[in-house]
């Protein structure tokens, strides 16, 4: 069986450490060799295979007192050490820095290294370090692993022509939940308390809907991400007096029970690559409305009005009026949810990491 290393900052429980964790369970299982090479670790993070290898990659605590510059270059240091001891088969990096890493530790070393990009593109890699090195590193990846065609567009045709788009894998406690017999008067969200999920825009547009329908709450789950979000809200909701109909609910993780038999899954974000929290909601068969954000990842799951509702970003008018309109029309919302529950199809685990492992075996014997 293949090594495999997958590289990325931690596995603190975000989006792209989801994705990891998935895959790399699934690989040990099967027999192959995994390692998990971060750069710290961190309080809250997924559980591992007892079969994966975690390895520390990041800085020692000599060279956390060395200038920013050199950290830089000891970071890439202790992962080409660490490859070139253990000879992987490939590595796998996800998300950004974690790219620049491993493709810089590998020159010359005849390692192939998958890139995984895992937000927006036209956001994120369009920095003055990101003009310099994506034309020099990233046609020397093996293989490109995009969650869209749009991010996928940003690339180079060099980059383009050896890559693959593939989605997330829904979690399994997700799937094959029983659709509820009734709905409750809940409107939910799930996702972090961070700027760009644009909860802001949510709590107004909910005003709104209140409105009309005093009778219905708004529920966002979510950690505090620390950014100043959580207390913009909590303002927000003091603002609008909407103590009473809008609460923030914390992080959970028993989502799978808690949102299944909300009215409405309302997804608000201004960008984002490919929302594991909206694929989750549609394999609950939830009724959705959600903003149609760079650079593509709803768009790449919803088709606008048979399996959920698109409305433009920072619009709480329209988003309200997507909100009502499931409110009203329950047969309406019961159909986008039987539909979007056929996400699972083809976005469960197995059918996903059976992607990964033909890519990774495409790869290896180029």
């Amino acid at each position: 069986m293949r090594t495999i290393v997958f590289h990325l900052n931690c596995l603190e429980q975000g989006g792209a450490e989801r994705v990891v964790t998935t895959l790399a369970n699934d690989f040990a299982k099967e027999g192959y060799q995994v390692y998990i090479a971060t750069e710290w670790t961190a309080e809250n993070e997924f559980s591992i295979d007892s079969r994966i290898r975690r390895v520390h990659v990041g800085l020692t605590k000599k060279q956390e007192k060395k200038p920013a510059r050199l950290q830089f270059f000891a970071r890439i240091k202790n992962l080409r050490s660490f490859l070139k001891k253990v000879k992987p088969d490939i590595v796998i990096a996800f998300a950004q820095k974690a790219n620049y890493r491993a493709l810089m530790a590998t020159v010359f070393t005849r390692i192939p290294v998958i890139v995984s990009v895992r937000t927006d593109p036209y956001l994120h890699y369009t920095g003055r370090r990101d003009k310099i090195l994506i034309p020099i590193f990233f046609p020397k990846a093996a293989g490109s692993v995009f969650q869209t065609q749009g991010a996928k567009s940003f690339f180079s045709a060099r980059v383009q022509k050896k890559s693959r788009i593939i989605v997330n894998p829904i979690h399994e406690k997700y799937i094959g939940v029983p659709m509820p017999p009734a709905r409750r008067k809940a409107v939910v969200q799930s996702g972090r308390l961070v700027d760009f999920k644009n909860q802001l825009m949510l709590i107004d547009a909910f005003v709104m809907v209140h409105r009309t329908h005093p009778d219905y709450v708004l529920e966002i789950y979510g950690g505090d991400s620390h950014d100043g979000t959580k207390e913009l809200l909590e303002e927000s909701i003091i603002r609008n007096h909407a103590q009473e109909y809008v609460k923030l609910m914390g992080a959970s993780d028993k989502l799978e029970e808690q949102l299944t038999d909300a009215a409405v899954f309302a997804f608000s974000s201004d960008w984002e690559g490919l929302p594991n929290a909206l694929m989750e909601a549609m394999a609950l068969g939830l009724p959705i409305v959600a903003t149609d954000c760079p650079c593509g990842g709803p768009a790449t799951l919803i088709r606008d009005e048979e399996n959920g509702l698109l409305v433009p970003i920072k619009n709480a008018e329209a988003m309200a009026a997507g909100i009502n309109r499931l409110i009203e029309n329950p047969e309406l919302a019961e159909k986008l949810g039987r539909n979007a529950r056929k996400i699972t199809e083809y976005a469960n685990a197995k059918a996903v990491c059976g992607q990964w492992k033909d890519y990774i075996e495409e790869v290896c014997h180029k």
